[in-house]
């Protein structure tokens, strides 16, 4: 099955609808796998290099610092005890890998299921053609024209030529973020307010999704 949706110029003007794939855009969330897949992507960023050396790493402290008897002082056996500065620390972290690996069919599914939890607040564009020079103000415009705010995402291969400004014009706006089709994550898809896809994208997305 399939569901229509307009397609707008940046001037906010309907030029044409597009089908979207029900199986890719209305599904039902499916909140447990998309809760992990946004785990394995924050996991798989993580770098993992934190490193604290105990007290069997730390060089030095091979004598005993004082006698066992008759100082007054508690019994020590090393300087490099966690006990004293410069030793060693107690429980410490170590180089480790937090990644964890998922299915692939159920990586699709939290894709499906991110972009029909955002169905209602996604728009889909023919290209940013009339974009015709690399200026963050004909952006701006756009984005009042099509009536977007807050946290918006663009997914559009800014490699194409009608999307030649597309890049430099976004570059200079904190809250638009630009991902490739191929690059499509659950995390920006989750994050934005607003999603605004171009036709290209949208077929490209359902040709690896359904």
């Amino acid at each position: 099955m399939t569901k229509e949706l307009s397609i707008l110029d940046i001037k906010g003007a309907e030029v044409g609808q597009i089908s979207l794939d029900e199986k890719v855009f209305c599904v039902e969330p499916n909140v447990h796998v998309m809760h992990m897949a946004l785990r394995r992507q924050l996991n798989n960023g993580r770098a993992g290099t934190a490193c604290a050396k105990t007290r069997a790493m730390v060089s030095g402290g091979g004598r005993k610092p004082w006698k066992q008897k008759g100082t007054g002082r508690a019994r020590a056996g090393s300087l490099r005890s966690p006990l004293f500065v410069g030793g060693g620390v107690s429980f410490g972290p170590s180089p480790r890998d937090y990644s964890f690996k998922m299915p692939l069919k159920v990586r699709r599914l939290a894709l499906r299921s991110a972009l029909s939890s955002r169905l209602l607040s996604s728009i889909v564009v023919k290209d940013f053609s009339q974009i015709d020079e690399p200026k963050t103000k004909l952006m701006v415009e756009a984005l009042k024209a099509l009536k977007v705010e807050g946290k918006i995402l663009i997914i559009a291969d800014d490699k194409a030529a009608e999307n030649a400004f597309l890049g430099l014009a976004v570059r200079n706006l904190p809250n638009v973020k630009l991902i490739l089709p191929s690059n499509l994550n659950v995390k920006d898809i989750l994050e934005a307010d607003n999603v605004i896809l171009t036709e290209s994208a949208v077929k490209e997305i359902q040709e690896r999704l359904s």
